[in-house]
């Protein structure tokens, strides 16, 4: 750490461990601390908020362009130095420090989805073994899939290794049901995440990581920004008259991106008759199913907004009179 004046003299700089700023930050007159994303920043920034001081939580993509890792030469005494330095002279701009409980249901969908990902790779890895015997396993769902397995062999003749992975995979199947039950829960708890389950698509983790991602609705003003926020907007490289259209940009977050894609797809298969769902089936008709899903994505994100920040119910007749006449540009490439 770098305490400097608000002329920018060196006060004191030492090495601390990160469990030891609570006491040091609480021994400290009221000060802007300042400190780079990392995995600690926000546990931090929640202590430094409490005890009374202004927080920054600089970019990491913005601290390259101060002078952070500059010829080649990142140190953490550097590091700190150059950060207090630019503090002095500027005010530098901070990330949102979302709320506990928004970083909880963060954490909540990421680690379901780390056991989901590790139950698909054992089963592509059993499925691949099976493949390689010259075995046809029949079909069913995904936590059918040790049972299916078993079935297809007489007793003895299941290797012992493939057993073994079984086992694992049942393990995991029961972990993802208690990781479901947690976020359903969690989802039929809280009345905002009830009623934006009222959308076509939308299930209790895709309103649970909206929430969580938005964390503050006031934080935007309108859908756009949103859209934009999640990275499902357009991207562009224009200069002088030449006007070029990108794929999606893909900022924010990969995971609520994803979710929202999926509920896309979703309420296409389930909802056909939907007025939200024929308008995106018009698009389709123009820009291909991939682009129509994540176009899709892109509205339901900013009904979602809207229910959040009004306050009202689901009206499916708000989209009946968008689905008559699409626009013509509708982003690109889906993700």
């Amino acid at each position: 750490m770098c305490v400097r004046s608000s002329d920018g003299t060196v006060l004191e700089e030492k090495r601390c461990a990160t469990r030891s700023l609570g006491r040091l930050l609480a021994k400290m007159p009221k000060s802007r601390i300042v400190v780079e994303t990392c995995a600690e920043a926000f546990g931090i920034a929640d202590t430094a908020l409490e005890l009374g001081h202004e927080v920054r939580v600089v970019p990491a993509t913005l601290v390259r362009s101060l002078g952070v890792g500059s010829r080649r030469t990142k140190t953490d005494q550097r590091d700190a130095r150059i950060l207090s330095e630019v503090s002095c002279r500027i005010d530098l701009p901070s990330v949102h420090v979302p709320t506990r409980e928004s970083r909880r249901r963060k954490s909540l969908c990421g680690m379901r989805e780390a056991l989901v990902s590790a139950r698909t790779q054992l089963a592509n890895s059993i499925r691949g073994w099976l493949r390689g015997q010259g075995r046809k396993l029949r079909s069913g769902a995904v936590e059918s899939l040790a049972t299916r397995v078993r079935g297809t062999f007489v007793d003895g003749e299941l290797p012992g290794f493939v057993e073994r992975q079984l086992k694992s995979f049942e393990a995991l199947n029961e972990a993802v049901r208690e990781a479901d039950r947690e976020v359903k829960e969690l989802a039929h708890e809280d009345p905002l995440c009830r009623r934006l389950q009222t959308v076509p698509g939308v299930g209790p983790v895709t309103a649970v990581r909206f929430v969580a991602t938005l964390d503050k609705v006031e934080r935007f003003f309108n859908s756009h920004q949103v859209e934009s926020y999640i990275g499902l907007v357009p991207g562009e490289r224009s200069s002088s008259d030449q006007q070029h259209r990108l794929s999606i940009t893909k900022a924010g977050s990969p995971a609520l991106r994803r979710t929202l894609v999926q509920a896309a797809w979703a309420a296409r298969m389930t909802r056909t008759s939907h007025p939200m769902v024929e308008w995106s089936l018009e698009v389709e008709k123009r820009r291909g199913k991939h682009v129509a899903a994540v176009a899709l994505a892109r509205k339901i994100a900013g009904i979602l907004f809207a229910m959040w920040r009004d306050g009202t119910p689901y009206d499916p007749r708000r989209g009946a009179s968008e689905a008559k006449s699409p626009p013509d540009t509708m982003g690109a490439a889906a993700a």
